[in-house]
């Protein structure tokens, strides 16, 4: 029976990478469901002195980069091209209270190490796909939120004891996404661990359960999501290690959007703890309401 659920696992997970390498290359959009729109669309929303809202506004759709390949925030069901999770659903309320519907959205795929570039470039409008707000990324590119706080850990698998948190690292190979904060930390501050890098998760947690790396290490609330693919067979160790957010991306010389969005984050913590239920209650965790900072 073991073995018949760690194929199952692997499957699964592999389908999913698959998925992600699929689409990784390609640069059009999926469909958003075809779902009658979730939240009220504002009427008449007026934002100046926003050159990514007016592009919007004028080309008559928002266009949002997001993931596909992670269970409870970004996933894309291959067969329909429906999207799900918390980031999905955060889209579509944000797009709605900027006058967006929802077949006004246009998602696009933005792989971690392209995000900054789509931005500058205007190939998306906004970002939302658990990217991670940093010191770093704030020399490049606007931040609103953090719409939810969360930090880095660790996923094994379940039967694997040598790893049970951060300070146990050193000789094993960890896995993380290339161009992530996470696998930055790793390096830096863990230079006795063998890191190995994807372009996306699925790909990480794929080489986790076909023992080719030993443990994957990004934001707890992904790995969380993970764990509910079959459950009893992967499991999250030791404490978080970082304390960060995750934030909307804004191309610089957008404050007026960015100032609109933050107001609907701090202002709307009740609808972010409902989208967080309606996606991840079941994996037994709760929504941790952030500090809304004005970037």
């Amino acid at each position: 029976m073991k073995s018949v659920k760690k194929f199952a696992i692997a499957a699964t997970v592999a389908a999913l990478a698959l998925t992600g390498c699929a689409s990784d290359g390609a640069s059009g959009s999926g469909d958003p469901g075809g779902k009658e729109t979730s939240f009220p669309v504002a009427e008449s929303v007026k934002i100046d002195g926003s050159p990514v809202f007016d592009r919007a506004t004028e080309a008559g759709k928002l266009v949002i980069g997001v993931k596909e390949d992670q269970p409870g925030f970004g996933m894309r069901d291959s067969a329909t091209g429906e999207r799900s999770g918390f980031d999905i659903d955060l889209s579509k309320w944000v797009g709605a209270e900027l006058g967006f519907a929802e077949d006004d959205l246009e998602f696009v795929l933005v792989p971690s190490q392209s995000r900054e570039q789509s931005l500058q470039n205007g190939d998306a409008d906004l970002i939302i796909g658990m990217y991670t707000i940093s010191d770093k990324r704030k020399e490049l590119v606007d931040f609103a939120g953090p719409y939810m706080a969360d930090g880095q850990s660790i996923l094994v698998r379940e039967d694997y004891d040598d790893i049970k948190g951060e300070s146990d690292l050193a000789g094993h190979k960890v896995c993380s996404i290339t161009g992530s904060t996470p696998i930055q930390y790793i390096k830096e501050n863990h230079p006795d661990a063998e890191t190995v890098e994807f372009d996306n998760m699925a790909q990480c947690v794929e080489a986790l359960t076909s023992k080719q790396v030993d443990a994957v290490s990004t934001d707890e609330k992904l790995l969380v999501g993970y764990t509910t693919l079959v459950p009893g067979e992967l499991k999250v160790v030791g404490d978080r290690f970082t304390e960060e957010g995750f934030g909307i991306g804004i191309a610089k010389g957008n404050d007026s959007l960015r100032h609109y969005i933050n107001d609907l984050l701090a202002e709307n913590t009740d609808v972010l703890e409902k989208i967080y239920d309606d996606n991840l209650g079941a994996s037994g965790t709760s929504f941790e309401k952030p500090q809304i900072n004005d970037y």
